[in-house]
């Protein structure tokens, strides 16, 4: 098994299929989430071509561009890595990471564990917080067409995993409902420490922006 060739036929393949996707969740978010993973995957005893094929692979179809159906995703996958001739046992591997990488409200207890898994989860986590997190929250709030904020609607911290998918809550309140509470979700050291930063600087921003809204500076 090839795997250079595979991971180059991988990298082709995602970079075709999200061809035109919504701005945070296209092929330079797989792409991050592709560098940050092996950064992280550096320091933790995993396998790293397993980690590759998951980062690259865990947004092929995210459910919540296609009414939430969650199978889509992982038999995209397995599909494309069968035509590659992967081995069984990492198709299936990869599957599951697919499936339990998201945060889906906080409230989803994973069905799957393993190095790999925290490795890819840690840094599509970091993807969603610090500076490019910010852009893509508010990219994908423009794309639905959301409030950027409104006093009237607080954030809604006990979401089911289905009333978190269909929520229409104004931007902002996403920053409560999942950015924020990534710090304290990482897996690995590495993720924890440069979750840290990116942290700060969400709160950061939050403080001024409240200041803006308020007319105080």
């Amino acid at each position: 098994m090839d795997k250079q060739r595979i991971i180059s036929n991988t990298i082709a393949f995602v970079k075709e299929t999200l061809k035109g996707a919504e701005g945070g969740h296209d092929f330079f978010h797989i792409e991050r989430v592709y560098k940050n993973a092996l950064l992280i995957a550096n320091d933790e005893n995993v396998d790293e071509f397993i980690v590759a094929l998951g980062a690259l692979l865990h947004d092929i179809a995210d459910s919540k561009f296609y009414d939430g159906d969650e199978t889509i995703g992982p038999l995209k996958a397995r599909t494309f890595l069968k035509e590659q001739q992967v081995d069984e046992s990492i198709i299936t591997h990869v599957e599951n990471i697919i499936a339990n990488i998201s945060f889906k409200g906080g409230n989803f207890d994973k069905q799957f564990t393993s190095p790999e898994l925290d490795v890819i989860q840690d840094a599509d986590r970091l993807d969603a917080i610090g500076a490019i997190g910010i852009a893509r929250c508010f990219n994908y709030g423009g794309f639905k067409n959301r409030e950027l904020y409104n006093p009237e609607i607080p954030p809604n911290m006990h979401m089911s995993k289905e009333e978190y998918k269909k929520s229409t809550a104004p931007t902002i309140n996403h920053f409560y409902e999942k950015l924020l509470l990534l710090k304290d979700k990482m897996n690995t050291e590495t993720g924890k420490k440069l979750a840290m930063e990116r942290h700060q600087y969400m709160e950061s921003f939050l403080n001024q922006f409240y200041k803006e809204w308020n007319g105080l500076v």
